[in-house]
């Protein structure tokens, strides 16, 4: 049994389901079921009521499971997001379930523990892993120190993962994904960011815009507004096309 199956499947702590979504994994209509609970405190978060991790859950787990019984013919798959995901325990049984059902299974994470990360890699298909920054300056977005060094660890297992089961009859498919917020990052460090990334051999790279729906309202607000952070993810996309498998923008 997982060492980390210490709780059962009913004890997942759901903040929310959306039964629909084309977002949250590319090219896949998934279920995302969000989970309560992160150990990081990100300045630009859009779900900040999903971080205290003694918050009850708003949905029960058997409910979203027979969900996906009824809609599996339906779904690509489900995606666990958060929150952090891996923060709970009961994910690890969850996922099993789901599995059982014949469903592929997807996960959002911020690799904040890498060793539950690398315990539930092989039961996914897919794993969208968020790179905030360059190992140095993690702690300026998530407010918590010594956070690069899980984030940057859980990103080499991913990517030994992937590696170990590429060509197989059930590749592990990623993508990194990089929020940017021009207050709390610049040019050069993406650059940077970037080249750090393409060292690991990372494939896979998503620029994000930071949005200021859902955040809180002391996020500090960008010289330029939403166009100012725009112009930026598109101009390093742009540097970097053709240097990694794909780079996208959102």
């Amino acid at each position: 049994m997982n060492a980390l199956a210490s709780e059962t499947a009913d004890e997942l702590r759901i903040a929310g389901l959306t039964r629909f979504s084309g977002a949250d994994w590319p090219d896949h209509l998934a279920a995302t079921v969000f989970l309560q609970g992160c150990p990081w405190d990100c300045v630009y978060c859009h779900n900040p009521d999903l971080i205290d991790p003694h918050s009850t859950g708003t949905i029960a787990w058997r409910e979203v499971l027979a969900f996906l019984d009824e809609r599996r013919t339906q779904l690509d798959g489900v995606v666990f997001s958060g929150g952090e995901p891996t923060m709970q325990t009961a994910l690890v049984p969850a996922i099993d379930e789901a599995r059982r059902l014949g469903i592929r299974v997807g996960l959002h994470t911020g690799g904040a523990f890498p060793s539950r990360l690398d315990s539930v890699l092989p039961q996914l298909d897919w794993v969208g892993l968020d790179i905030k920054a360059s190992a140095a300056d993690y702690a300026t977005v998530t407010q918590r120190r010594g956070s690069g060094i899980h984030a940057w660890r859980s990103l080499r297992r991913l990517l030994d993962a992937a590696r170990a089961r590429a060509g197989s009859e059930r590749p592990l498919e990623y993508e990194v994904r990089t929020t940017v917020h021009p207050t709390l990052t610049d040019a050069s460090r993406l650059r940077l960011l970037g080249e750090q990334l393409l060292a690991e051999g990372v494939q896979w790279w998503a620029l994000q815009c930071a949005r200021a729906i859902g955040t809180r309202p002391e996020l500090p607000h960008a010289s330029g507004g939403e166009a100012a952070t725009t112009k930026l993810v598109e101009m390093i996309a742009a540097e970097f096309d053709g240097a990694f498998a794909n780079v996208v923008t959102r």
